[in-house]
């Protein structure tokens, strides 16, 4: 029977390589949602990432589809050859694997994305005690008959402090402590030394860098989630003391900020700590924040080359069009 079965299947004509009804090419053809628990060994520990894939490729008018089983066969195989025994990267596995798809797809351009969440061990600020906080890793790749563009990203979360609320707080302390018979001066000590209130929010800080074709070594994921963590008030943590919880509080109300302020202090942290890196390369930098005194929640964005940033944060010159990451990733291919 099992060598009848085997005859049988060897006879089916290849269907997905016939000529379809309506021969126009289709500019993504793939998977999505492929998870997958990735072991990653870092010297005698262990650890576990679960990541969700998409992978994608071009197809040619006259060929009627693609081959699927190739894509959970290519994840796989890119998995061992690429991830197990070294550090994770996870826009290097998209890399691998988007390069895989094109050729075994037989197609002009694969796109693969990846999501990873992982866990990291950090220190609370005073007591020093270990927390466990998940991070969010990003990686993104299209491979082209130019080369291979790859996006590093992160996502990490923190605090905000409201600077507008805050400054009203100011003026109506200002307002009591004149009553209370304290002269400006005085007035003027007891604010500086005392954190005055305002209304917080948790925030979600992401932040994608690009590199083109044939660009420079990989950009290092935990610099970028230093960078998202310190674009706002505070960074906060899972577990905390009491000196943890008042030292955070502090830290965000002496340092408020807007959802702007997040997302410009994480592009100008990304000009100045990467100067070596080509005009070319892209930077997306998000950030929104969840209101406490709000039932909405905000959100603000910037996207668009290092060279346009650069040159804005240096001439204040406005650039018209920000170019956006499924332009840039687009791109690839010209």
């Amino acid at each position: 029977m099992t060598n009848e079965a085997s005859t049988s299947l060897r006879t089916v004509p290849d269907v997905q390589s016939g000529l379809p009804a309506t021969q126009v090419s289709l500019s993504r053809v793939g998977v999505t949602g492929v998870e997958k628990v990735i072991r990653v060994r870092d010297g005698d520990r262990e650890n576990l990432f679960y990541a969700e894939m998409e992978c994608f490729v071009d197809l040619e008018p006259r060929q009627a589809g693609v081959h699927m089983s190739r894509f959970e066969e290519i994840v796989g195989e890119a998995i061992d050859e690429v991830v197990l025994g070294e550090a994770f990267k996870a826009e290097v596995l998209a890399a691998h694997v988007a390069e895989k798809v094109r050729e075994r797809q037989h197609g002009r351009r694969a796109e693969v994305s990846l999501t990873a969440r992982y866990p990291e061990i950090v220190a609370t600020p005073e007591s020093d005690i270990e927390t466990q906080e998940i991070y969010v890793l990003f990686g993104t790749a299209v491979a082209s008959e130019t080369g291979t563009r790859t996006l590093t990203g992160v996502q990490a979360q923190g605090m905000t402090a409201c600077p507008c609320a805050q400054e009203m707080v100011t003026g109506l302390s200002r307002e009591r402590l004149a009553a209370e018979g304290f002269d400006d001066e005085q007035i003027d000590r007891i604010v500086g030394a005392v954190p005055i209130a305002t209304h917080n929010q948790r925030g979600i800080g992401t932040l994608h860098v690009g590199c083109p074709e044939g660009g420079p070594a990989w950009i290092d994921a935990p610099d970028l989630l230093r960078i998202v963590e310190s674009s706002m008030s505070s960074e906060i943590y899972e577990l905390m003391k009491r000196p943890d919880e008042m030292s955070v509080v502090v830290k965000a109300h002496e340092q408020p900020r807007f959802v702007e302020d997040c997302v410009r202090e994480m592009v100008r942290q990304v000009v100045e700590d990467y100067p070596d890196l080509p005009a070319g390369t892209f930077v997306m930098a998000r950030q929104e924040n969840l209101e406490t005194i709000h039932r909405h929640n905000v959100v603000a964005e910037r996207y668009g080359t290092l060279g346009e940033l650069r040159k804005e944060l240096t001439s204040g010159e406005h650039t018209a069009h920000h170019l956006s990451m499924r332009e840039w990733l687009d791109s690839s291919a010209d």
